[in-house]
């Protein structure tokens, strides 16, 4: 059983990662405002205190952050720099901050969306941060040192999240919890690195 942390576990992806995992692993839960920890990702000494406080890991989730969704006519630098800073950067520090906690061949798998190969109206920012981090993840891989993995997955709309979203994802067929889970445990438990494993789509 390895320990594995999970940053963003009280989130819908988040939670469906902790329950597959969880069923392997011991999950150590991190939020931004929930969570047994909390970490601001887009600072990089509150990801440094996060790792200190943990010590030594098997594995990293990072299944979190922010974009914006708007208008493109509307869209300031300010509103562009939202996902940048938060989605893209926050699970980017995680990786560079987070490497020498991370056990000999142990694993980060980072987490983008459909958007990043099916855009969608209003969702500029989301395709350019989702995309962003499949060629970091790509870069890394090759990169990265001690047989360090790396791979992201990639969902497209969650069953629970359906509703919330229908507005946003006309005539997408959402997928289930469980599929989304499964992909984390293949990241982490499999021999794979610079992987995007796309769920749904």
């Amino acid at each position: 059983m390895g320990k594995i942390v999970v940053i963003g576990a009280p989130g819908t992806i988040g939670r469906a990662a902790v329950a597959a995992l969880g069923k392997s692993h011991e999950i150590i839960d991190v939020g931004a405002s929930r969570g047994t920890h909390r970490v601001d990702a887009t600072d990089a000494r509150s990801v440094q205190t996060l790792f200190e406080a943990l010590g030594p890991v098997d594995g990293v989730v990072a299944a979190f952050g922010g974009v914006h969704f708007g208008p493109f006519e509307q869209m300031t630098p300010e509103h562009f720099q939202h996902g940048l800073r938060d989605k893209l950067m926050g699970q980017v520090n995680v990786v560079l901050i987070g490497q020498p906690w991370v056990k000999d061949g142990g694993s980060f798998t980072l987490t983008s969306g459909i958007t990043a190969h099916q855009p969608i109206r209003t969702g500029t920012n989301a395709s350019a941060v989702n995309m962003a981090l499949e060629g970091f993840v790509r870069g890394a891989a090759m990169d990265l040192p001690r047989r360090l993995r790396i791979n992201l997955v990639s969902p497209t709309v969650l069953e629970e999240s359906a509703q919330a979203y229908a507005t946003y994802f006309p005539g997408f067929e959402p997928v289930s919890s469980a599929r989304v889970g499964m992909a984390y445990v293949r990241s982490v438990d499999g021999g794979d690195t610079g992987q995007i494993f796309r769920v749904g789509y």
